[in-house]
């Protein structure tokens, strides 16, 4: 017969991979996914009951593999069409949550040794910590931020003005840390009742209640009259196709879809002031192919396109691969690459972006000398390295001033404030998620979008190759949509701002301190924890 200590941990095991399971749908379904194209924002509010309940269950040491377990279930299930981004990119990101919450989970659990009946509050500080943290750097990645789930929740998504996505994350969060918390107390108190633990806490409860009051309060006030601002009138082409597969036959066959997809925009009784093409777009080097003439097809190509741009009364803005002759790391004069978008007037090049945040592993790796092993594997597996562009770019034409994030950089906010900040009166995202061919992909980048424009009161639109080509307006809503996966333009007239908001004078400063009182926090438990200790040892001797 099995002894009942075994058959306990059998039993404990089961519940807390079921716990996990529970937590890492719950995390999956808050964001667009393949059930819900929307995602269901209400889950968010709960997600991370069935994790912080884990948590209180075991120790220090069993935590890590639980916060691994964890950490790679949630986002194989979250971001489960990485996989087609990259053979490696699935694995890559699943090793990296893997590790990510293999440390963050002890953590959480010393918060609740340090601090026991209030360690609830200080895994909340952590949390959030940790959502900040995890954007910064190579690795870099916005993805699954809590708050990013209520993009659809106008009134409360306001207080980004002020704080950023942070805020929002925060107000989401706090019901799972407590709900958490009091199964945890109801366990180990099985003679005491729910509301006594609400009672001894209370004033957590209640500032929650009213910083959440008073969100939606501002949220329902805040919001932008645009009426009076004056309108540019933006063509957004969608020739779905992943500009990049097939070959020079498929990038003219591009070419041909985008021009007929603008000719329909410019031929339209409104002409608009300026018309976009999404991220690499057009893929033949322009200005390398027009300079050294190195490959007479690829120069055929880029001629026909400064021909028929010549013939334009209109800016055209397009994403190309911008190669230029640079002095190499190693020293000598060869070919460097930019993912870079191009301001055209009348089939002249007038001003140039070049993509600052890049994809890490697939559009950078900078451990090369560090690391060859696992830069020679990701150069065998095809994947095109850019060099880092250095200048956050406004672009002014035709009396519009207007920034170039590209693709992956829209969900960062510090990258689209830098923009504002330069004088960006308008938000461009020219993106190819045509990769992915997956629709929960490309709501999951077109929500982050959002923020974007509440954080900064500017209007968004968004370029795409596939989808979701769309106009955000400056309170967040989305005002335009194309439909996904078809050969399309999108026309749409938004507001130009000039206004500055909090969180465009200050950024991140609430996420920066939710850092800060983490680590001051654990520093000051632990110094607590070790005089208790000492104290003790004293009076046994």
């Amino acid at each position: 017969m099995m002894p009942s200590s075994q058959r306990q941990f059998i039993k404990n095991t089961g519940i807390n991979v079921l716990l996990i399971v529970a937590g890492s749908v719950l995390f999956a379904l808050s964001f667009p996914n393949l059930f819900f194209p929307k995602g269901l924002p209400i889950f968010a509010w709960v997600a991370y009951v069935p994790v912080f309940f884990v948590i209180s269950r075991v120790s220090i040491g069993a935590s890590v593999f639980w916060g691994a377990l964890y950490g790679y279930a949630a986002y194989g299930l979250f971001n489960y069409w990485l996989s087609v981004f990259h053979p490696l990119a699935g694995l890559i990101v699943g090793i990296i949550y893997l590790t990510y919450f293999a440390i963050l989970f002890p953590f959480l659990k010393l918060a609740e040794k340090l601090f026991s009946q209030k360690h609830y509050l200080i895994q909340w500080l952590i949390w959030l910590a940790y959502e900040y943290l995890r954007t910064k750097g190579f690795l870099g990645y916005a993805y699954g931020i809590t708050g990013y789930s209520q993009w659809e929740m106008i009134p409360l998504i306001q207080i980004a003005s002020l704080f950023g996505v942070w805020a929002v994350s925060a107000l989401v969060l706090f019901p799972s840390v407590y709900i958490a918390r009091l199964l945890s107390f109801k366990r180990d108190n099985p003679d005491r009742s729910y509301v006594l633990f609400i009672k001894q806490e209370r004033l957590s409860l209640l500032i929650w209640i009213i910083a959440l009051s008073a969100s939606l309060i501002y949220g329902f006030n805040s919001q932008i009259s645009y009426q009076d601002a004056p309108v540019a009138r933006i063509a957004l082409v969608q020739h779905n196709s992943d500009p990049w597969r097939g070959g020079l036959a498929a990038y003219r066959q591009n070419f041909n879809t985008l021009k007929r997809l603008s000719l329909e925009a410019v031929n339209q009784e409104k002409k608009p002031d300026l018309v976009v093409w999404s991220e690499t777009a057009f893929v033949p080097r322009i200005y390398w192919h027009k300079t050294y003439r190195d490959d007479p097809d690829s120069y055929e190509l880029v001629k026909d396109l400064l021909d028929f741009l010549t013939t334009q009364d209109i800016p055209y803005v397009i994403g190309n691969d911008d190669a230029r002759k640079e002095l190499t790391d190693e020293g000598i004069w060869d070919r460097v690459d930019y993912n870079a978008v191009l301001l055209f007037e009348k089939g002249e090049e007038k001003q140039i972006y070049r993509k600052m945040h890049l994809v890490p592993f697939t559009e950078h790796f900078p451990y090369k000398t560090q690391l060859p092993f696992v830069y020679d594997a990701l150069r065998n597996a095809d994947t095109h390295f850019w060099k880092k562009g250095t200048e956050a770019t406004v672009f002014e034409t035709k009396g519009i001033k207007f920034s170039t994030p590209i693709c992956f950089e829209d969900t960062f906010g510090y990258l689209s404030r830098r923009f504002v900040a330069n004088g960006a009166e308008l938000i461009i995202n020219l993106t190819n998620d045509a990769w992915s061919k997956s629709l929960p992909a490309q709501m999951q980048h077109a929500t982050m979008a959002v923020f974007r424009a509440v954080e900064n009161r500017r209007s968004v639109v968004r370029a795409t190759a596939s989808g979701q080509t769309c106009a955000i307006d400056p309170n967040g809503r989305i005002i335009a949509m194309a439909k996904e996966f078809t050969e399309t333009q999108l026309t749409v007239e938004v507001p130009l701002l000039t206004t500055r908001t909090w969180y465009t004078k200050y950024g991140d400063v609430l996420a920066q301190l939710f850092v800060l009182l983490s680590v001051l926090s654990i520093f000051i438990g632990t110094i607590r924890l070790t005089i208790r200790a000492c104290h003790r040892t004293i009076q046994k001797e």
